[in-house]
């Protein structure tokens, strides 16, 4: 199961846009976003933020390039050949692909402070679960179902994993993985937690988010000089980054003018293109699949945060059109799916059927983009609500 993938797209949210340079004081149990205006200053405008469900899916498809054609591994079983022999050309630019996990973190950390804004604990844990949950089992029962058909020839975890796989703690425990994309949800459960006990726990405001931020990254670099594994695990280094440099896009999209916001973005890019140079930088290595550079990571990773800091300073708001919200829906299904079914689909299309590599490449993204359909509508748009309800009402 491969370890550098993306997460994901991420669970869909209701993203509601706050004027630049506005602010806003809290929320409704019931909304992911804040709703009240501050005392003398001006409310915010109705409406989706569109450009960032666009934004999502276009992180999942680049995550799916990487998937198909800018690694090793078992795709390269399912095209019959190393996809640097499929894809001569875009096997490179295929490559940076696995750096749409960066951008989702960025986005993730942009949509969890925006929905903990003014929510109490438990409506914030029911959101959280209700967006993870549904989609996660089906995708789960789904792969480890057909990697048992007898003409698959993937190997599927053993009953007990599978089983553990439910529960999200395969990654921590040390079980195969059903998906290979799931520990990028491992990374958002850690994520949910930290901010729930720093932020939505007390209660959401400006002071207390930007503390959280500061402490983060402080801590994350401690936890990475110390070399202590439990603070790793807590503290995430290598992905704290982008979590924070989304949450301080966030406070930019309530005030523009805030310096402090602006230094934790700052902060966070500097950083994280650091620890994404570290981990995925591979010119030097002669026997690389595919040699990405250090400049082209940090543009890479440049492009995602100015991407999430333009939908922030509302620089998209012309960008809604209805299509980009179905976009956003199909994100996190896509997601979840695309990667081990992907493998199917690419075997079956190529070398079973002889269908040449870009149009199987093509009908392979679209396959996958209709299952993540028929998952929105069958699992999360009838699940999803009746689970945050029930969650939301659990008495402890």
């Amino acid at each position: 199961m491969t370890q550098t993938a993306v997460n994901a797209g991420r669970p869909q949210d209701t993203v509601v846009t706050i004027p630049p340079g506005k602010g806003t004081t809290g929320n409704p149990p019931a909304q992911d976003a804040p709703a009240a205006s501050a005392p003398g200053r001006a409310g915010r405008s109705g409406g989706r933020l569109r450009a960032l469900d666009g934004l999502r899916l276009l992180a999942a498809l680049m995550v799916a390039c990487y998937h198909y054609g800018g690694r090793g591994g078992p795709i390269g079983d399912a095209w019959g050949v190393s996809p640097d022999r499929v894809f001569p050309t875009l096997h490179t630019p295929f490559a940076y692909g696995c750096l749409g996990v960066q951008i989702f973190f960025v986005i993730s950390g942009f949509v969890i402070c925006m929905s903990g804004w003014g929510r109490p604990l438990r409506s914030f844990f029911a959101s959280r679960a209700s967006r993870l949950l549904p989609a996660y089992w089906v995708a789960v029962v789904l792969v480890t179902a057909v990697f048992a058909l007898p003409v698959v020839t993937y190997e599927a975890v053993s009953p007990s994993d599978g089983l553990l796989n439910l529960t999200l703690l395969q990654e921590p425990l040390g079980a195969d993985r059903v998906l290979g994309v799931d520990w990028t949800l491992w990374a958002e459960i850690r994520f949910y937690a930290l901010f729930a006990l720093c932020v939505v726990l007390p209660g959401a405001n400006r002071r207390r988010v930007v503390l959280f931020c500061a402490l983060w990254m402080l801590g994350a670099a401690i936890a990475e000089g110390a070399g202590m594994p439990l603070l790793d695990i807590v503290l995430m280094p290598q992905y704290a980054p982008f979590f924070i440099g989304g949450v301080g896009l966030y406070l930019v999209h309530r005030d523009r003018r805030d310096a402090l916001a602006w230094g934790i973005v700052a902060v966070g890019f500097l950083v994280g293109q650091h620890y994404a140079v570290r981990s995925l930088y591979t010119a030097s290595d002669p026997d690389a699949f595919a040699h990405r550079t250090s400049t082209g990571i940090v543009l890479v990773v440049a492009v995602g945060f100015l991407a999430v800091a333009a939908v922030a300073l509302g620089w998209l708001r012309r960008l809604d059109w209805g299509w980009l919200t179905v976009a956003g829906a199909l994100t996190y299904p896509f997601y979840l799916v695309h990667e081990h079914l992907g493998w199917v689909v690419v075997k079956t299309l190529h070398q079973d059927l002889g269908v040449p590599s870009y149009a199987t490449f093509g009908l392979t993204l679209a396959a996958m983009l209709v299952l993540a359909w028929l998952m929105n509508r069958l699992v999360e748009e009838r699940v999803t609500p009746r689970l945050r309800k029930a969650l939301a009402t659990v008495r402890v």
